[in-house]
């Protein structure tokens, strides 16, 4: 004991410091219905238009953009602010309306930009309205498609479209649909499938209604689409900026067996599909070197869930002690989990709800304006109503 413990405050003495908030314990959460008496159909996006902290925009799948108004939190119905029901094909269970973003100076331009999919081709489209100032809705004629991508099969179509810190705008896009990345295109840098795409929607060039940046990575690399971000993705299905690291967190969804979390980098490589997870994935075509595909910073295997739902890190104030937590979940099992990262790297994920009692499949969440987190539901069955939850303590 009298040398043991010289060399125990020797090492202590050099030891690098503790990350205090890495190590930070996780609370569970508990969770409120917003708007109990509303009943919304395949809810898949929440989200705040810039300058209005009153109004919340919720899609549902089939086509509708509706304006809930969350100082009447007993309204029965939410306003219609867009219907493209006509344009969208839903058919299948992951096409239809699937994501919507607003321009960052929405308030002088009016532009909101809404992704999903359509038929005769099947395609997914990136499309842009323009809000008109007198109705304060889209104009349906000011529609102006700026992508369209073919999609061989009615699944893994992604996505979410949002603006990252840069201004840019950032799009996910499935590998294609089928099952086991047939064609290819996961590892195939010449397709927009299977990738994270940045463009920038404030300028055209080259005859296309969009620009590339000038610093994403494989601009004048012989064979690769210049749009393209990052790479080696099954099928994104909800991503998002963290406001406090700038950082780029998805949730990947798996094909057999791992669900995994990643956070996106410019270049990145994630393996799909000679990877699933951090595992090699029997069914894989040869790819890029193993070296260069970049590990999930979190993955749980087919026992504990068969679908992740990508979040947010929360950054409200009301929870301090969830302050800095990526919040993500599982569709079908109901399952949320959070995980704390710094600079260093990511702590293990811990279950801070678990579905009991509750039919909710959660389909997306949504930050607000003040950095409180909602999400949206699927109540039981696909193809029933839905509604919104918020994050309302801790424990």
């Amino acid at each position: 004991m009298k040398t043991f413990l010289p060399l125990c405050a020797l090492l202590l003495a050099f030891a690098p410091p503790a990350d205090p908030g890495r190590q930070a314990a996780i609370p569970r959460i508990r969770l409120t219905r917003l708007f109990p008496q509303m009943e919304l159909l395949r809810p898949v996006q929440a989200l705040q238009a810039p300058g209005d902290d009153r109004g919340l925009f919720v899609l549902e799948q089939a086509g509708r953009v509706l304006r809930l108004d969350l100082q009447s939190p007993q309204a029965t119905e939410g306003v219609t602010w867009l219907d493209i029901r006509k344009q969208v094909n839903d058919q299948g269970n992951e096409e239809g309306l699937l994501s919507m973003a607003f321009h960052p100076k929405h308030r002088e331009n009016g532009f909101v930009y809404l992704y999903y999919t359509a038929s005769r081709p099947r395609r997914s489209e990136l499309t842009r309205f323009t809000v008109d100032k007198a109705t304060g809705r889209p104009d349906i004629a000011s529609a102006k498609v700026l992508l369209e991508v073919g999609q061989p099969y009615a699944n893994h179509n992604g996505g979410t479209v949002l603006f990252g810190p840069d201004g840019m705008l950032y799009l996910s896009l499935g590998d294609g649909g089928a099952a086991n990345d047939p064609q290819g295109h996961g590892q195939n840098p010449g397709s927009l499938l299977g990738k994270v795409i940045r463009i920038d929607v404030d300028r055209e060039e080259a005859g296309k209604a969009y620009a590339i940046p000038k610093d994403n990575p494989f601009v004048g690399v012989q064979g690769t689409r210049p749009e393209v971000w990052a790479l080696g993705l099954r099928n994104v299905w909800r991503m998002s900026f963290d406001r406090g690291s700038g950082r780029l967190f998805g949730g990947d969804v798996g094909q057999n067996a791992w669900e995994e979390i990643d956070i996106i980098e410019r270049g990145g490589n994630y393996g799909w599909n000679p990877r699933e997870g951090r595992h090699e994935f029997a069914g894989g075509k040869p790819g890029a070197a193993p070296a260069r595909f970049i590990d999930p910073i979190a993955e749980y295997g087919h026992s504990e869930g068969v679908s992740v739902t990508g979040g947010f890190v929360y950054r409200g104030e009301r929870l301090p002690t969830l302050r800095g937590v990526y919040l993500y979940a599982d569709y079908a099992f109901g399952t949320i989990w959070g995980l704390r990262c710094d600079a260093s790297g990511c702590g293990d994920p811990v279950v801070v709800w678990r579905r009991q009692g509750t039919r909710s499949m959660w389909s997306s969440f949504g930050e607000l304006h003040d950095g409180e987190l909602v999400l949206c539901a699927f109540d039981g069955t696909e193809s029933g109503p839905g509604s919104l939850w918020r994050i309302d303590a801790t424990e």
